[in-house]
């Protein structure tokens, strides 16, 4: 058996949870089985890299990551299985098995038909992307789900599918290289005190992680307590002049609030997550939340939404708080009521606040079942056994 795992997101090109899970996957799979990756963007160590056809650099996104796809699938390279990971690579696994004869195992990170805002960042793109994904995972061998609830998920939004080819196969978390770092450098270097308690977010501006939300919740917050937002470049321009406007708002109300736009190294966020009070993931739609065990594998509490996989990575009263996330349009994900959304998350992140103990407490909890829980290896492990049964 030799495999091709198709990403758009390869180290050190990685900018949210389904390049931290190939990143970690591959490394896992390749003690295991013959592998090659293969990647969108610049070369680099470790992978083949693919970029948008000469004929296709101004043309939709959604069209230039067809012509990737149809790039990789062109260049199967001897592999008799091929594993695409999002809707960017799906495309390329779907054809590949066309082209090649060979069995194609589909990841859902995330699913189009849960993102509809995406329509306001790829215009008639959004349709493309719908299309790669819906003829892929309908086709493709075996379709893993990164939780129970995206299994759900998947058999919702596509139920030409057949439930035996679904299967749910956890992300994961490497405890070595995500544990507390007590250094405080990063925090002096980008103005976070660290004699103050603070609320951490880390992600991408977008609607899916909901970071809208925690801004309407900031100025209820504990004005003893900073809130430090490490946030990649925002999807769309509106989108931007939302979140830059909330900022100022809560600027202007609370203060103590510290805005790092770029993606941080890894060195970097690990050290955030350790001397966080708490870690807040707001998101209104999320297949797992890899950042959520990042957080944990660092002994930091979190405060989630429940919503999605969340509830299986952090264990309300345990590692964390829950936020319930009930009334919301089954359209957009977004809450019927965004003050009482906000207001949740406020109280959940103040009671921890208040008591730092209790805090400490769960994010010792947390660590110790990220650890036992979510092992890259058994993951791998769980993988290639998948990939035997379609032999």
């Amino acid at each position: 058996m030799k495999v091709a795992l198709l990403t758009r997101e390869y180290p050190p090109e990685v900018y949210g949870g389904a390049g931290v899970h190939v990143e970690y996957l591959a490394r896992e799979l390749a003690k295991l089985v013959p592998l090659e990756v293969r990647a969108f963007g610049a070369d680099r160590p470790g992978a083949r890299a693919f970029r948008p056809p000469a004929e296709l650099v101004d043309a939709n996104p959604a069209l230039q990551t067809m012509g990737v796809d149809l790039e990789m699938a062109a260049d199967l390279g001897g592999a008799t299985l091929v594993h695409s990971h999002t809707w960017y690579a799906n495309f390329a696994g779907h054809v590949a098995k066309l082209l090649h004869g060979v069995p194609h195992v589909a990841t859902t990170h995330s699913l189009e038909p849960m993102r509809p805002w995406k329509e306001e960042q790829l215009g008639g793109g959004y349709r493309l992307s719908s299309f790669c994904e819906r003829v892929s995972l309908e086709a493709a061998d075996a379709v893993i789900a990164v939780s129970p609830a995206m299994r759900e998920d998947v058999l919702g939004a596509y139920p030409a599918l057949d439930p035996g080819r679904v299967h749910v196969i956890l992300n994961g978390i490497d405890s070595e290289q995500y544990r507390p770092d007590p250094a405080v450098d990063v925090l002096e270097r980008y103005g976070v005190d660290p004699a103050r308690p603070y609320v951490l977010f880390v992600g991408r501006i977008t609607r899916q992680k909901g970071l809208t939300h925690l801004l309407d919740a900031a100025p209820l917050l504990d004005p003893a307590a900073q809130v430090v937002l490490a946030a990649g470049a925002p999807d769309t321009e509106e989108l931007a002049r939302e979140i830059g406007g909330k900022v100022e708002r809560v600027r202007a109300e609370r203060g103590g609030l510290v805005l790092i736009e770029k993606m941080l190294e890894k060195p970097e966020v690990i050290q955030l997550l350790t001397h966080a009070t708490v870690f807040a993931c707001p998101s209104i739609y999320e297949p797992l939340g890899i950042v959520n065990l990042e957080a944990m594998a660092c002994e930091t509490a979190v405060v989630a939404t429940r919503t999605g996989g969340i509830p299986e990575v952090v264990v309300d009263g345990e590692t964390g708080l829950l936020v319930p996330f009930d009334d919301y349009d089954p359209l957009t994900h977004e809450p019927r009521d965004p003050a009482g959304f906000a207001a949740g998350i406020a109280a959940r992140v103040n009671e921890l606040l208040a008591d730092p103990g209790r805090a400490a407490r769960m994010g010792e909890a947390g660590r110790a079942r990220a650890v036992e829980h979510f092992s890259w290896t058994a993951i791998a492990e769980q993988t290639v056994a998948l990939y035997r049964s379609l032999d």
